[in-house]
C-alpha cells in the first residue's frame, strides 16, 4: 500500500487501472486554480501597460461579456414572461401607464433581453471605473458612484424603460444607482477595515501574549496601565485592576527580567 522514503510514509490510493497514486501528487483542481491565477496576473500586468483607450475597451468588453452571461442565465430561470405582462390593449394606454409597462417588461424579458441589459449595465460600470481609476490614480466612493450613475442611465436607455421623458428618467435611474452604490461602497469599507492597533499598549500586548495572559489586556486598559507605566508596575497596581495573584507574579517577574524595563525601573527609583 505504500513505501517509506527517508522516514516519510507515502500512502497509496488504488486507481481504476489497478495501480496506486501517492498522496504527495498535486490536486488537479488546485493546479488548475494556480494556473488560472497565474494567467490572470499576467493579463493584469499586460493590461496595466496599455494605453487608457485600450485598457478601457478591454475592461468594458470583458465585463460586458460577463454581464451578458449572468443576464442570459437569469433570463433562462425566469423565462420570457414579457408577453404575459403586456395587456391586449397596450396601444391605447396613456404615457404614464405605458412607461410602467416598459419598466415591467425590462425586467421580465427572456435570456437575450436580460443578456443585453446586463451586458450594457456591467460593461458601462466597469469602463467608467477603469477610466476614472487611471485618470485619478485611485478608486474611491466618488468614482464608484459616477460609474453607477452611468450604468443606471445606460440601463434605462437600452432597456426601453425610459418612457416619454427618456432623458429625465435616465438621470433619475442614474442617481438611484449612484446612491445605492455609494451606500454599498461605504458599508463595505466600514466592515473591511481592520481595527487599528492601540499604540499605547504595544509592549504590554507583547508581554501578555508571551506569558499566555492576553485575556488580561482589557484589565490594563481599564486601569490605564499603558506601556509607559510598565517600569512602575507594582503588585498593588495589578491587584487594583482585578488581575489574580498568579498572573500578577508572572507579569512582575517578566518585567524584572526584561533588560529594557529593568533599566527603566532602576532609573525611576
Amino acid at each position: 500500500m505504500g513505501e517509506s522514503k527517508q522516514g516519510v510514509m507515502v500512502l497509496g490510493i488504488p486507481t481504476r487501472a489497478g495501480g496506486f497514486t501517492g498522496q504527495a501528487e498535486q490536486n488537479p483542481i488546485a493546479l488548475a486554480q494556480a494556473k488560472f491565477r497565474e494567467v490572470e496576473t499576467r493579463f493584469k500586468d499586460w493590461l496595466a501597460k496599455q494605453s487608457l483607450a485600450v485598457e478601457a475597451a478591454v475592461v468594458t468588453t470583458t465585463s460586458g461579456v460577463q454581464g451578458a452571461a449572468i443576464g442570459g442565465f437569469m433570463g433562462t430561470l425566469t423565462g420570457d414572461v414579457s408577453s404575459l405582462v403586456a395587456p391586449p390593449n397596450a396601444a391605447g394606454l396613456n404615457p404614464e401607464a405605458m412607461a410602467s409597462l416598459k419598466q415591467a417588461q425590462a425586467f421580465a424579458g427572456g435570456p437575450l433581453v436580460q443578456a443585453r441589459n446586463f451586458a450594457v449595465m456591467t460593461g458601462t460600470n466597469a469602463g467608467i471605473s477603469c477610466v476614472l481609476k487611471r485618470l485619478r490614480g485611485k478608486e474611491d466612493v466618488q468614482s464608484s458612484m459616477v460609474a453607477a450613475f452611468g450604468s443606471g442611465a445606460m440601463f434605462t436607455l437600452i432597456s426601453g424603460m425610459g418612457g416619454p421623458n427618456l432623458a429625465a428618467n435616465a438621470v433619475t435611474s442614474g442617481l438611484f444607482f449612484a446612491l445605492v452604490q455609494g451606500g454599498i461602497y461605504q458599508l463595505g469599507q466600514k466592515f473591511s477595515q481592520s481595527p487599528t492597533e492601540d499604540v499605547n499598549y504595544v509592549k504590554t500586548r507583547t508581554i501578555l501574549s508571551n506569558l499566555g495572559l492576553q485575556n488580561y489586556e482589557k484589565n490594563f486598559k481599564k486601569g490605564l496601565l499603558t506601556d509607559n507605566t510598565l517600569p512602575l508596575l507594582t503588585d498593588s497596581a495589578l491587584r487594583d485592576v482585578k488581575i489574580p495573584p498568579g498572573p500578577r507574579l508572572l507579569i512582575l517577574d517578566h518585567i524584572e527580567r526584561d533588560p529594557e524595563l529593568k533599566e527603566s525601573r532602576k532609573a525611576n527609583r
